[in-house]
């Protein structure tokens, strides 16, 4: 049997049995892909496989367990890596919360007004407005670094935004 038969012969078999392995159909097409890609590789050699039935579901299944261990490091990885960027958001938000009135050397009563406005705001919103206004994120890299989406980050800034507003006006017009 040539290489273009053995293809039409076994290529929807096969994407079938490594979809019983690993579910998603486009991982299932690409593991297939790659064992025919290693196949015609050693196309001289096929001669020599006795049963190539069994060989090419051998195969398929080999490479199946191979991309699940491999998903799994990847999952692993990220944890430890998500674990790690939440502990280090952790002590960043803690750092952004001690932002305190506290802190202002005597001076600019303006600057007072502002952060006492700040300050009063609810935690996340503070946190959300800090990091835009203060750190100079985007909204995009809020929502990243907090694991929040994109529409929350824009919520909370138009939230912050309206109180400091309210809060300001009140202050400047006393």
């Amino acid at each position: 049997m040539d290489f273009s038969e053995l293809y039409l012969t076994y290529y929807s078999k096969l994407v079938r049995f490594a979809k019983e392995f690993v579910i998603l159909e486009e991982d299932a097409e690409n593991i297939t892909q790659d064992v025919f890609t290693d196949l015609w590789a050693k196309r001289d050699s096929m001669d020599r496989i006795e049963n190539m039935n069994a060989y090419l579901f051998r195969l398929i299944k080999n490479r199946c367990l191979d991309h699940l261990k491999h998903k799994m490091f990847e999952q692993k990885y990220i944890e430890s890596v998500q674990t790690s960027f939440e502990i280090e958001m952790s002590l960043k938000l803690q750092s952004l919360n001690r932002f305190d009135v506290s802190d202002i050397s005597e001076g600019n009563e303006t600057e007072m007004l502002v952060r006492n406005a700040i300050n009063s705001l609810p935690r996340k919103c503070r946190d959300i407005f800090l990091l835009s206004r203060v750190e100079g994120l985007k909204y995009r890299e809020i929502s990243e670094r907090l694991g929040i989406s994109v529409n929350t980050v824009e919520c909370q800034m138009g939230i912050a935004l309206k109180k400091l507003r309210v809060k300001l006006n009140i202050c400047l017009a006393a």
